[in-house]
């Protein structure tokens, strides 16, 4: 095999690579002669069907199988033997097929950089922790007792007040037609609570049951259901039964009933439930500081096939919540130009922080087991709930979609090695303070 370097521009190679003849026509006669001991004819016994008989049906897949086969043989050895690694895939062009001739093929690529990793001891982190006060234990056991509450008739006739119940019977109607979905009956609404469209509830505050009263409201602009985004409505309410709510005692029974032994344990279970909330904030706010001063620490080249590809799929996101009316308020102002010079400097930051911490990963021997994939995988069936099996059985049988957590385990087990090895400095902040953290 000859071998000639013909580009060597920073991250750029490529070469010309051209294969004996007769190197493939021995893998071709090769190729054949296996196939020879399996191929039957009529007249002939097996593996003694004569070769030009073999080579007349079999000799042009026989000679594209071996020409792809050295194709792709010989770009492996280029790259081993020069210890070159690509960033992405190699391109290759057959320039001479090597039928009668030399095979003569191009191969281009562009190098992942030399990455020399920075010093980590060095790094220093503030690291944010908040204490569970009992005034946020007391919050989150009054939100599980109103989650469990009940709703008890009223009998006495009066009008209904914010955060009571009131059964209803309505119709929707826009332009005076009454549209799909607007009607229903014995419709449980809680007055000025949630899950209506907006001033739905709130109208009716001061309703008594047998009253019959008009409501209008306006559909918000992102409505699920497009024919009505953004009209106004009218909506004919009729309330049929009003109940209040009746909150549980939080004791000793409230607690066996959620499968506890007392209203302490209760108490320490959410206290632990909250600090693990808290710890995973931290956890987050860590996670970003220590992969900004990385990002920072990142000043080699990036292979330009990669920021393309990563500028690419950022730029896919940004058209498509354009087109669905979310664009980000500060692109708004911005002319495309700029933007994309915008997004293209975050997709080379990303390039640049992924190799490094791809790298940083590579040189300390970080792995991800199959049972790392499992855990993944259990816990986003989680997410789903009654459909959990489904999501399951989903990727049992499709076992390459879990290659999807891959990525992320890889880095949190990267970030875990590094946190272990920088110096945190603790400082106290309110659970607001991080909570502003963890989502900023």
């Amino acid at each position: 095999m000859q071998v000639t370097e013909t580009l060597s521009d920073g991250l750029k190679r490529g070469f010309t690579v051209v294969v004996p003849e007769p190197e493939l026509a021995a893998k071709r006669e090769q190729r054949l002669a296996e196939l020879g001991r399996t191929m039957q004819m009529p007249g002939f016994r097996p593996g003694k069907v004569p070769m030009s008989m073999v080579r007349k049906r079999y000799g042009d897949a026989v000679a594209a199988e071996v020409l792809e086969g050295a194709v792709n043989d010989a770009a492996d050895r280029v790259l081993q033997e020069r210890n070159l690694r690509p960033a992405m895939q190699p391109k290759l062009e057959v320039t001479k097929p090597g039928r009668d001739s030399d095979l003569e093929f191009t191969l281009e690529l562009e190098l992942l950089p030399e990455i020399v990793l920075p010093e980590l001891s060095d790094i220093t982190l503030s690291k944010p922790v908040a204490t569970v006060s009992d005034a946020a234990i007391d919050e989150s056991i009054k939100r599980l007792a109103e989650q469990r509450q009940s709703f008890k008739p009223v009998e006495e006739a009066r009008p209904a007040a914010a955060g009571e119940q009131l059964t209803v019977d309505f119709i929707g109607r826009v332009d005076g037609v009454a549209f799909e979905g607007g009607t229903a009956s014995d419709v449980n609404v809680i007055v000025a609570g949630q899950g209506f469209i907006p001033g739905f509830s709130e109208q009716m505050a001061g309703m008594s049951v047998g009253e019959t009263r008009t409501i209008n409201v306006t559909f918000p602009e992102a409505y699920g259901a497009k024919e009505l985004a953004g009209k106004a409505a009218e909506f004919e309410v009729t309330a049929k039964a009003l109940a209040v709510a009746e909150t549980p005692v939080v004791d000793d029974e409230f607690a066996k009933a959620m499968g506890l032994e007392s209203a302490a344990d209760l108490r320490a279970k959410v206290s632990e439930q909250i600090g693990r909330e808290y710890e995973g904030m931290t956890r987050m706010k860590l996670k970003r500081g220590l992969l900004d001063v990385l990002a920072e620490r990142a000043t080699f080249e990036a292979p330009v096939s990669l920021v393309d590809a990563e500028f690419a799929e950022i730029w896919r996101q940004v058209e498509a919540e354009k087109e669905a009316g979310r664009a980000d308020p500060e692109d708004t102002a911005k002319d495309e130009e700029t933007l994309k010079a915008e997004y293209r400097a975050i997709a080379d930051r990303r390039v640049r922080l992924g190799l490094l911490v791809a790298e940083i990963g590579r040189a300390n021997s970080v792995t991800v087991a199959d049972q790392d994939l499992q855990r993944a995988m259990f816990a986003e069936a989680m997410r789903y709930r009654e459909q959990a099996m489904q999501v399951v059985e989903f990727f049992r049988k499709n076992p390459r979609e879990m290659e999807r957590f891959r990525g992320p385990i890889f880095e949190d087990k990267v970030v875990d090695h590094v946190l272990g090895q920088v110096t945190l400095n603790e400082t106290s902040v309110t659970p607001e303070e991080l909570a502003a953290d963890a989502e900023g």
